[in-house]
């Protein structure tokens, strides 16, 4: 047999695969890369291999603007998901670069067989976007190489050496004997032989020219000759093998067939689609067209168009807008361990976003938390620390916006400071601090060694007030303590002295002596006393005998029982106490001691300091667009020390949230605050500083909005001159702003002159205004500013001067097109005629009724520069009439008549009669009505009633002769009748009935009744209702119907595929009232085909039949897969 075509060179495609890819030596790598468009960066080739061998296939996916990880299937043909066949003979590896954000994916066919040939596709989905890609593999039979050298056909018989045995000449006797096979070759072509022979010829041919591989030969003219693709015998054009649409949008599918009369169907996802708002189907010759409109997700499926028996696949992919973000990331800045709230809102509903700090993306976890609640998306951060402060970005794939984070580190205040102690033997000591945090523990250190609690050792932490308490003081307590907080570099320190008591026996008096040391504190013999905290003044006394001490406020003694303020003495020591100094504490005290020797006296001034009030009267002053100027007044108290400065917060009015302007002291009363966002009301408050600490915030101002002055008015027009006025108007601002606009001012001022005098010292609402009060004959200049809360906006100035000076014309009158013809209205209603006029200067107005003056006071007249109203609050039948309007200037008049019919309802016909009576008919004749509403009659209506029930009914209504024919009356019955009048306004109120009756007489009349003859209702088998081809999931219950009809009752048989369906559990069959119905419970795979239903009795039978096609759903072959 000749030999097949040799495959395509691996060295050229293995080189176009990743450098980074290591693919062993018998593997084929698709190669090249082509013009890439969509989600893929490279794509697999159409490719040949040879049996046997290893074939790998590459495709690259560019993530860097999907939001999610790409989803990649491998198939083969239209459906077969090669990822279920995954194992030894087909693998698949995907890696990832971080780099380039590639995704790579690789799918290996290990020993090409020759099932594998034929048509792949891959395809990449994300969540908005999708890609995919064809091509083919080809394989090919293996090839047998003969050896080159004629000598290498020799070989000896044995396992001896080179020399030993027999020479065995079999193989090139093989070689000869196919070299002479293949000599018809080099004379004669036999491929072109057969590519125009016949099919019934192959044998006769392979035989003369010694071709014995028939199958091989069959394969190789299938590769030779060109496969052309089927025609459809239904489709002259088929769907596109996809379309894209973004949501919201409208689509368009369009087939063409050969037969323009034939029917189509429309499939989505296996059921058939039914013309709706939604669904449009078009017919126009042999197109049709299937229309989708604002298109949604639910929409993303296949779709089928069906004729006959053929089919056209589509898909339609359903893309989403981008989302963008409505509302930015704010700053925040916090305090460490506060909560941190990053808000922002997005234009969709349950969209996602992303996101991310310093380049990472930020996860639900212990630290972080992300809420979404409708549009709103937040991040939280529940205990700020230092290591969080920097730049947090959100992301979506429409839009970005960050926000700062600030964080400040927490201080510990300390409020009140540890004392050194002096104490003696058996003594308690005490000591004491406070800081400014009730949250913050600590340790108590003697000389660096902790302090632990005992018998005589108690150590107590109430709110911000930590104690050390030694009971019964021994020499061994003696040394250096320190509180340490927890969490803060910071210790408070002071030193136990333990006082040594000894006794000696001094004869001599001494006189007493006060020793007060006040030099620490600043100024001679005054003491500074933070407001809160204790004030222990220890002063030494010396004197013999023992002096006695008084302590005194002004004339009032200080008793030494127990209190807040009190007076501790010992022998040598008098301690004066203010625990928790108030400001009422604060004044002159003194110090009196005495013995017998002497006595002594010293004066001391106690001050006390607080934190100041807070400021007053916080207002906004002024605004700009993201600027607003704020003030105050200061703090009436400044608590007993200079006020350093201010520190100023702000928030969105309904918020919650304060944010810090400043962090340091601003010495100012007045600020301003700036990065506001325009439109949104803001309020303040104000904290005041000083030595001691930060006032409690001031009340909130008012809420104040920034915003800037709208631009200029635009198109300012002159619409009217007069000798003293003139008339402008104009459009308002293209840019107004948050503040709106509060009205305009207009200016004017003489040509070549730049002094603007304002015409209107309030602002106007309305885009017109007429100046006054101008003088005759100056050119002048105009220009309107608007105002808002802002201030002025940019003058829009007239570019050319108008010239004061009345233009004359003549007076015409402009009447309404509907007044132009007789004007009727119904007694009641309401008359409101608008009649415009020109003329300058003002003409005269005139009203004129039937040629005389209007002097009825019903009717009211309102004139004005440009129009007359007459108006007649309820009308009535004698303000019918012509009016005459004229407008006049000097000698120069117009005139314009106004024909008004005030109309109302008939009044009843005169003169009913029933003029004859004849069978069952009787004749009517009355005369109209003496009033007619001020109108024509367009009508009657007459009812008629007998004796008897003496109920009306409508014999004939808008009869417009005063006579009629009753007729269709009951034998033996007595009538009267009625008759109403009609016109424009409805029937008349009153009516008029006959003077007389109509009584209709009995006749002898005999009734004849029929022969009954039953009905012969024997019928045989037919169906009123055929069975309907369904497309139906397998899984899911279905049922299929059909109606008979026959007499008597017909044997129903229900078959399958032609076998008759017996006691199946899997079918239930039900008949009701000829209502044929077969239920089939979870059909699967093979439960489809074709069903019959058959009827018969003894008259005869009929049969209908249906296709039933059940279909697996492909998500549910993936899901079984994966679990596989």
């Amino acid at each position: 047999m000749p030999e097949a075509k040799k495959p395509a060179a691996k060295t050229d495609k293995a080189a176009a695969a990743p450098a980074d890819t290591e693919l062993p030596d018998d593997e084929t790598v698709p190669g090249g890369q082509s013009e890439l468009t969509g989600l893929f960066v490279e794509r697999p080739e159409s490719t040949t291999v040879i049996k046997g061998k290893n074939v790998t296939f590459v495709a690259k996916v560019d993530s860097s603007d999907l939001l999610r990880k790409p989803n990649m299937k491998w198939l083969k043909g239209k459906w077969l998901d090669l990822g279920s066949k995954a194992g030894k003979h087909v693998q698949f590896k995907e890696t990832y670069d971080r780099n380039s954000k590639v995704y790579t994916y690789e799918m290996s066919i290990i020993k090409v067989v020759e099932g594998d040939a034929g048509g792949y596709r891959c395809e990449a989905t994300s969540k908005d976007k999708c890609d995919s890609c064809t091509f083919e593999v080809t394989v090919e039979a293996v090839q047998e190489e003969q050896p080159a050298n004629i000598l290498d056909a020799f070989k000896r018989s044995g396992d001896a050496g080179e020399d030993a045995g027999d020479l065995d000449f079999s193989a090139l006797l093989k070689k000869r004997e196919k070299k002479a096979r293949d000599e018809p070759k080099e004379e004669v072509d036999v491929w072109e032989i057969l590519k125009d022979a016949k099919p019934c010829d192959y044998e006769k041919i392979a035989f003369d020219y010694g071709i014995t591989d028939l199958r091989g030969l069959l394969k190789r003219l299938k590769k030779m000759k060109k496969v052309e693709p089927k025609k459809s015998d239904a489709f002259l054009k088929k769907l596109e093998q996809c379309y894209s649409v973004d949501k919201g949008k409208r689509t368009q599918m369009h087939v063409e067939l050969h037969d323009p009369n034939v029917q189509v169907k429309w499939l989505k996802n296996g059921v058939e689609i039914k013309p709706s708002a939604k669904y449009v189907f078009e017919c126009v010759g042999n197109k049709r067209t299937l229309t989708i409109n604002k298109s949604n997700l639910s929409d993303d499926a296949a779709y089928e168009c069906v004729v006959g028996e053929e089919k056209s696949f589509t898909e339609v992919f359903v893309k989403e807008p981008p989302v963008t973000i409505t509302k930015l990331l704010d700053d925040v800045h916090v305090v460490v361990g506060e909560k941190v709230e990053f808000e922002c809102e997005v234009s969709e509903e349950g969209a996602n976003v992303k996101w991310m700090k310093d380049g990472v993306e930020l996860t639900k976890d212990g630290k972080y938390r992300i809420k979404k609640d409708g549009k709103k998306h937040t991040l939280v951060i529940n205990e700020a620390t230092i290591e969080d402060i920097g730049m947090y970005y959100v992301y979506t794939n429409g839009g970005e916006s960050k926000g700062e984070l600030e964080v400040e580190a927490k201080e510990l205040e300390v409020l009140q400071s540890i004392a050194d102690l002096s104490v003696k033997a058996c003594e308690q000591a005490m000591f004491k601090c406070e800081v400014s945090d009730e949250k913050v523990v600590g340790k108590w250190f003697k000389d660096g060694v902790e302090v632990k609690p005992g018998n005589r050792i108690k150590m107590s932490h109430i709110g911000r007030i930590h104690k050390l308490t030694i009971d019964d003081v021994k020499p061994q307590d003696e040394g250096n303590y320190t509180f340490v907080p927890e969490g803060y570099a910071l210790s408070l320190s002071a030193k136990l002295n333990f006082i040594e008591i000894k006794i000696e026996y001094v004869p001599r008096q001494d006189p007493p002596k006060i020793h007060l040391d006040t030099s620490s504190t600043g100024s001679k013999n005054t003491i500074v006393v933070v407001a809160g905290n204790k004030l222990r003044l220890d002063v030494e006394i010396t004197g013999e005998p023992v002096p006695t001490v008084c302590w005194m406020k002004g004339d009032t003694v200080i008793s030494e029982a127990e209190g807040r303020v009190r007076v501790e003495t010992r022998t040598t020591l008098s301690s004066f106490v203010i625990e928790g100094a108030e400001r009422p504490d604060e004044g002159q005290y003194s110090i009196i001691v005495t013995n017998p020797a002497g006595e002594d006296r010293a004066e001391l001034n106690v001050k006390i300091v607080d934190v100041p009030n807070p400021p007053e009267n916080v207002r906004c002053m002024g605004v700009g667009e993201d600027t607003a100027t704020i003030t105050w007044d200061p703090p009436k108290f400044d608590g007993g020390a200079p006020i350093k400065g201010y520190l100023m917060e702000r928030k969105k009015q309904g918020s919650s949230r304060w944010t810090k302007l400043n962090f340091e002291v601003f010495e100012s009363t007045t600020y301003e605050a700036k990065k506001m966002i325009e439109g949104v009301f803001y309020e303040m408050r104000v904290f005041a500083v000083n030595g001691i600490g930060i006032s409690q915030p001031s009340g909130n101002s008012k809420p104040f909005m920034p915003i800037a002055p709208t631009s200029e008015p635009t198109r300012l027009t002159v619409e009217d001159v007069t000798d003293s006025t003139c008339a402008l108007k104009w459009r308002p601002p293209e840019r107004v702003g948050a503040g709106g606009v509060d009205g305009y001012i207009i200016e004017w001022c003489k040509e070549g002159e730049d002094n603007w005098v304002e015409a209107n010292k309030e602002p106007v609402d309305k885009n017109t205004y007429r100046v006054k009060g101008l003088p005759t004959g100056e050119k002048l200049l105009f220009r309107v500013v608007a105002m808002n809360i802002a201030g002025r906006s940019p003058p829009c100035t007239m570019k050319q001067s108008v010239i004061i000076r009345e233009i004359m014309e003549n007076p015409k009158i402009r009447l309404p097109r509907q007044l132009r013809t007789k004007f009727i209205r119904k007694v009641g209603e309401k008359i409101n005629l608008v009649i415009p006029f020109q003329g300058k200067p003002r003409p005269v107005v005139n009203w004129l009724k039937d040629g005389e003056p209007l002097e009825n006071k019903s009717v009211g007249i309102r004139t004005s520069d440009f129009d007359t109203i007459l108006f007649i609050r309820s009308a009535e039948r004698d303000h019918s009439g012509t009016y005459t309007l004229s407008v006049q200037i000097d000698n120069m008049q117009d005139k314009a008549d106004i024909h008004i019919q005030i109309v109302d309802k008939p009044g009843p016909p005169i003169n009913v009669m029933v003029t004859d009576v004849w069978g069952f008919n009787a004749a009517l004749e009355w005369k109209p009505p003496k009033d007619t509403g001020n109108t024509d009659i367009i009508g009657y209506t007459i009812q008629k009633a007998d004796k008897k029930t003496q109920g009306w009914f409508t014999v004939y209504e808008h009869n417009r002769r005063p006579s009629c024919t009753a007729s269709d009356l009951v034998m033996g019955n007595e009538y009267s009748f009625r008759v109403f009048s009609e016109n424009i306004c409805g029937l008349s109120d009153e009516v008029a009935f006959s003077k007389n009756t109509a009584i209709i007489g009995k006749t002898d009349l005999e009734y004849n009744k029929p022969a009954f003859k039953e009905k012969d209702m024997s019928s045989s088998p037919k169906f009123t209702a055929p069975l309907v081809d369904r497309v139906v999931v397998a899984g899911y219950s279905t049922a299929i119907s059909c109606a008979v009809r026959a007499y008597p009752k017909a044997k129903i048989v229900w078959m399958k595929n032609k076998m008759i369906i017996g006691e199946d559990p899997k079918f239930l069959m039900q008949n009701n009232q000829g209502v044929l119905t077969l239920n089939i419970r979870k059909p699967g795979q093979f439960d489809g085909g074709k069903y019959s239903c058959k009827a018969i009795n003894d008259l005869g039978e009929d049969e209908v039949e249906c296709r039933l096609e059940v279909r697996v759903l492909k998500e549910k072959k993936e899901g079984d897969e994966e679990k596989k």
